[in-house]
């Protein structure tokens, strides 16, 4: 399988994704913790159906030390008891970010107020921040299908 547009291979795409990867330096030079920016690119991209996204951050997670437990349940981490409260808020943050066009009223009041409860205005920034841009991430790559599975830890380092 092969992507429908080579980003990498084409001015106009690689200048847009250069732009994405300095946002997301943003995000991850932050004081939202490491792992919770992990989780959250996770989920999203398991919502949204991204494989070649959800191959990156299972790897790039694992590699920093995040465990199979947790990364198996991300999926299902409302059932799951290995998530903190601050990560739980974050990922319901997250699913409800995602998830704006299944939802009338898009983000709950609820939803802001829990995440607002474990996180300071500069990680609640970042964690925004970091939703939207995941969700671009996951858009590229469904709409071109780019293809999983090759991705290595670090490659775009």
């Amino acid at each position: 399988m092969e992507a429908r547009l080579n980003v990498f291979g084409n001015d106009l795409a690689t200048k847009y994704m250069k732009y994405l990867v300095a946002a997301n330096k943003v995000v991850s030079d932050s004081t939202l913790p490491a792992a919770t920016q992990e989780l959250v690119k996770l989920r999203a991209s398991q919502i949204n159906g991204c494989a070649f996204c959800t191959d990156m951050h299972s790897k790039e997670a694992a590699h920093a030390g995040e465990t199979s437990v947790r990364l198996n349940l991300v999926a299902a981490w409302r059932e799951a008891k290995v998530f903190t409260e601050a990560e739980r808020a974050a990922l319901e943050l997250t699913e409800q970010g995602t998830r704006i066009a299944d939802a009338a009223g898009g983000v709950s009041d609820e939803a802001w107020a829990d995440a607002a409860k474990h996180y300071d205005e500069d990680q609640l920034a970042a964690l925004v921040a970091l939703i939207s841009l995941i969700n671009s991430f996951n858009r590229l790559n469904v709409i071109i299908q780019q293809p999983a599975g090759d991705y290595q830890v670090g490659q775009f380092a």
